[in-house]
């Protein structure tokens, strides 16, 4: 009995700590030049795909590199939906079209996470 209420009282005790966590790392191309304030990047738009992109020219803006992670046991697991959500977010900030070869890890744990996922590609940006 005493084992079963020292569990919740943990189980209680993490739950309130329940929350998703991401983080990301760009690396940009020195020679990417991109005036953001004239468009509004809208993050969803932004097209996503593992493939090159050959029927259209484009300048290369930066490598993304980002990662979900699952703070607690009681959070759903990081998918490649919520990683690619993530690489958009990056991508809209650089003022990209889309992120184009798009690879996805797998699902790990650490000490410091419950469950991790990472994903990355490369931000360009439409030439016209």
């Amino acid at each position: 009995m005493i084992r079963l209420t020292a569990v919740l009282l943990i189980a209680c005790i993490l739950s309130g700590c329940a929350a998703t966590r991401s983080s990301s790392k760009v690396t940009q191309n020195e020679n990417a030049v991109v005036n953001k304030n004239t468009e509004t990047i809208i993050a969803s738009e932004i097209i996503l795909t593992e493939e090159d992109i050959l029927d259209r020219k484009y300048l290369i803006l930066g490598d993304i590199k980002v990662s979900v992670s699952k703070t607690t046991i009681f959070n759903k697991d990081p998918t490649n939906e919520m990683v690619a959500v993530k690489l958009k977010e990056e991508a809209a900030e650089l003022g990209a079209d889309a992120v184009i070869l798009v690879r996805y890890g797998t699902v790990g744990m650490s000490m410091m996470s419950w469950g991790k996922l990472g994903g990355n590609g490369r931000a360009v940006k439409f030439v016209k």
